[in-house]
């Protein structure tokens, strides 16, 4: 089965590159190993840079919760700071469970033109001269063989299809673990987004913070996420530090036992470019395949999408070339875009997982900052990766000089 480019996981990397090929004339199969709809692991909180790339994709929000920005605690003090007013992002951000999210842009996807295929577990890539030009994949109908002189990984942290191609995990990169469940609670319609920076594993503080976001379903999706940088994060029992803390707060809240309506599940953070290169032999990486969760927050779905998007134009201005090495070499250009794009930030992100992996400099953070909304405005545009790249205030233009002047790597 033949195609003008394989996209392997219809997660929203993988679906927002589909729908943006498709929209530029390009033959897509969208490879899923799963049925619609599915479970994945997610805060399911999506910040303005996130609701940026799903209006690019048409998305109609309606029905879903908007969130006004931060609710921050942590040291005694509790802080809401909306999201800064910004030319280039929009003033909200929303909740939307990944298995809605997800169905809906793969649907969105096969809306656009594309061809998707669920249940089909991808194998292995297939090569010509060492070059991939095509998957094997296991289906309900026997093993097939699909062809496209492009491929795009969108298969997770664990991308086999990454591995297969020879593509490891960077040990020099952050890595962050995750955890989440679902509790009925009469605070499902918060429209803020709330982060609590100070977890206790007993006497130890963890790099890393709790989140609440009501999803307004009647449950809210309680989490916490916790970075690799810490000594003691190889030790550390996080359903139980997750119990612990939400067995911490007012009971009429509800996040109790019996109101939990899904099991604790976990999930990795690949962050600050843990897999490289980008692009290799006809293979280009999207989202949490190629490592591009953020380090400062652990955020993963604007970048997933926003990969998806600069890889679907990098292909379709290959497609426009007349010779071979002229569409290998605009291919080449990926990862160049997103070290220009994130290369530098993500560099202060890994000095900045270093830095609060030391826990006295966590309690320092929590106790001094919070009391002081300016900072913490600025901190908020730092974490979130939010200014407007031109013009903007202060605060944006010495985040972004602070930006400039780290090395892209």
């Amino acid at each position: 089965m033949d195609a003008d480019v394989i996209i392997v996981g219809a997660g929203p990397g993988g679906s927002a590159a589909a729908i943006h090929l498709a929209r530029g004339g390009a033959k897509v199969l969208l490879l899923e190993k799963s049925n619609f709809p599915r479970e994945k692991v997610c805060g399911d909180g999506l910040t303005p840079r996130a609701v940026k790339e799903l209006i690019g994709l048409g998305v109609d929000f309606g029905g879903w919760i908007q969130n006004r920005g931060l609710r921050i605690i942590g040291g005694g003090h509790r802080l809401e700071l909306p999201w800064p007013e910004l030319s280039d992002f929009p003033g909200y951000g929303l909740v939307r469970t990944r298995t809605n999210l997800d169905d809906l842009l793969a649907k969105r996807a096969v809306a656009a033109g594309v061809e998707l295929h669920e249940a089909t577990n991808v194998q292995g890539p297939i090569f010509d001269r060492e070059r991939i030009v095509g998957v094997s994949a296991k289906t309900a109908a026997g093993e097939v063989e699909f062809r496209a002189p492009v491929v795009l990984a969108a298969d997770g942290n664990s991308s086999r299809l990454s591995i297969a191609m020879g593509l490891e995990k960077r040990d020099d990169r952050p890595l962050g673990v995750a955890v989440r469940t679902y509790f009925r609670s009469p605070a499902h319609e918060d429209n803020w987004l709330e982060s609590w920076l100070e977890l206790w594993d007993r006497d130890r503080l963890m790099p890393g913070y709790g989140w609440i976001f009501g999803v307004g379903d009647g449950t809210s999706n309680i989490g916490l996420g916790i970075l690799n940088s810490s000594a003691s994060f190889a030790h550390v029992d996080y359903r139980a530090l997750l119990h612990r803390w939400v067995g911490s707060m007012p009971k009429e809240l509800g996040y109790v036992p019996e109101n939990m309506t899904e099991p604790i599940r976990g999930a990795a953070l690949p962050m600050g470019f843990n897999r490289t290169p980008h692009y290799t032999r006809g293979l280009l990486l999207v989202g949490d395949a190629g490592g591009m969760v953020n380090p400062f927050n652990g955020e993963g779905i604007a970048y997933a999408m926003e990969s998806g998007r600069i890889a679907a134009e990098t292909i379709l201005e290959s497609r426009q070339e007349r010779t071979d090495r002229a569409k290998e070499s605009r291919l080449e250009q990926y990862p160049v875009r997103l070290r220009s794009e994130w290369g530098s930030y993500y560099t202060l992100g890994r000095a900045f997982v270093k830095l609060i992996g030391h826990d006295h400099v966590m309690k320092i953070a929590t106790k001094k900052a919070l009391p002081h909304p300016t900072l913490m405005r600025f901190t908020i545009k730092l974490l979130a990766n939010l200014t407007d790249a031109h013009g903007g205030d202060v605060m944006d233009r010495v985040i972004n000089a602070l930006v400039r002047l780290a090395p892209a790597a």
